[in-house]
């Protein structure tokens, strides 16, 4: 088996949606922070937070797979939840219901 570096490897696996979508969010929200949560079987949740209060999120197959995608697309990921960072959020119950069932649908 040839050796190969790891971020080279990574960044094969990062799906280009993923890259675009997170570009995408963060430049309708002048900026965004991101979460990465573990999944299961499904992979990662990329929970972006943008510097408006604005929040979304992408599915990806794998932590290690989010982590590159958020590095290509130059967001920056936070370790865990800060209170700064869920103090900017803003969104009703509704956004928190739909959030759950289209990042799930995927």
């Amino acid at each position: 088996m040839p050796d190969t570096p790891m971020a080279s490897t990574e960044s094969e696996q990062v799906p280009s949606g993923i890259v675009a979508g997170l570009k995408a969010f963060t430049s309708e929200h002048d900026g965004a922070t991101a979460v990465i949560e573990y999944v299961g079987r499904r992979g990662a949740r990329i929970v972006l937070v943008g510097e408006d209060g604005a929040w979304g999120d992408q599915l990806a197959p794998a932590t290690d797979v989010a982590r590159a995608a958020c590095r290509e697309a130059g967001v920056p990921v936070e370790n865990g939840w800060e209170r700064e960072l869920t103090e900017n959020m803003h969104g009703g119950p509704s956004l928190w219901g739909s959030m759950g069932r289209t990042a799930l649908a995927r």
